[in-house]
């Protein structure tokens, strides 16, 4: 059997093409009668519009364009979700691409949704070369930028202050007398922040970061966290951090996991706070002391800017920073003796 059209459905209702269209997208006068018999006769006959075709009527497709680093990441997952959500709401479907933090897949992906005529995108992936969201942004490509900014280009953006989390996470550390502290931080945008607010407390406290085998940049999963944990914990008692701020979570479970195989008690020996407040901060044991994101509330922010950005593509841009939150759990305590 042949799908049914547009045709089939003005027919069977007994009104015109135009009728239906306005049906479809939710515009122009029509009774609220002649509505509903236009949307029952489309269940009836199981009617589903082409997305092509209502893009060429409507110079909308309904999609959005994602784009995050890693789906294994709980952060771009959780916030993969949020997009969704708030995207069904508003009758949208959402396309998630995972960059793996690689620039030539990133492009591709680019290319990918925009040849889907995506009505716009959110780029949560790093962006290693900024000329590619000049581009976008010079053919009036609608798109916000998610959890990371480039602050030399005027773009729509959400973030947290990483800075300020980073401080706070520090400040909690030395607040329980801990002045051994060491730092594992990730490749994104976000963490040299994080990174940047660790440091300046430490200054500003006057205790000294002396030993570099306590700082280690790595890309964020659960086993980068273990293998930098391993050569930290490994040194002698002297050097050995008493405290390990890792920044996001995967790679601070990485760090309890490690610290657990080493025979090490937590936070007896040895305090580890992470960066996100992801579901895993809950679950794991000891549940994780971790600075939250307002994941949601930045979810809802990224959406209301691209539709401001959808319905008027020379609107100022915005770029809205939201403040973290430390969350204490058990995985932090006093410094040890």
């Amino acid at each position: 059997m042949m799908k049914p059209t547009i045709y089939d459905v003005a027919r069977e209702a007994g009104v015109s093409i135009a009728t239906v269209s306005k049906v479809l997208n939710n515009n122009g006068r029509i009774s609220e009668k002649t509505r509903e018999k236009v949307q029952r006769i489309m269940e009836e006959l199981n009617y589903q519009p082409s997305l092509v075709a209502s893009a060429l009527t409507s110079r909308r497709t309904g999609t959005i364009g994602l784009m995050i680093p890693d789906i294994a990441n709980p952060f771009f997952a959780e916030a993969a979700r949020g997009i969704e959500d708030y995207a069904q709401e508003q009758g949208s479907d959402l396309i998630v691409c995972s960059t793996d933090r690689n620039d030539e897949k990133a492009e591709r992906y680019i290319s990918l949704l925009l040849r889907k005529r995506v009505d716009g995108l959110i780029i949560a992936s790093h962006i290693g070369e900024p000329d590619m969201i000049r581009r976008l942004l010079a053919d009036r490509v609608p798109l916000v930028l998610f959890s990371a900014d480039l602050r030399m280009i005027e773009s729509h953006s959400v973030t947290v202050d990483d800075y300020k989390g980073g401080y706070q996470a520090t400040e909690y550390l030395l607040s329980l007398g801990h002045r051994r502290l060491g730092i594992i931080s990730d490749n994104l945008p976000g963490s040299k922040l994080r990174s940047e607010g660790f440091l300046d407390a430490l200054k500003d406290a006057g205790v000294p970061f002396g030993n570099p085998a306590n700082i280690t940049h790595t890309s964020a999963t659960l086993e980068n966290g273990r293998t930098a944990a391993a050569a930290m914990l490994g040194q002698d008692e002297e050097h050995r951090p008493t405290a390990i701020f890792a920044c996001n979570d995967l790679l601070a479970i990485g760090v309890l996991k490690e610290a657990r195989s080493r025979g090490l008690s937590i936070p007896r020996d040895l305090s580890v706070i992470g960066f996100d407040n992801t579901m895993l901060a809950e679950i794991c044991h000891p549940a994780l002391t971790s600075i939250a994101q307002p994941l949601r509330e930045m979810t809802d922010q990224a959406m209301v800017l691209l539709n401001e950005s959808i319905d008027n593509p020379d609107s100022p841009k915005r770029k809205i920073m939201l403040m973290p939150e430390l969350v204490v759990r058990h995985s932090t305590g006093p410094a040890p003796d």
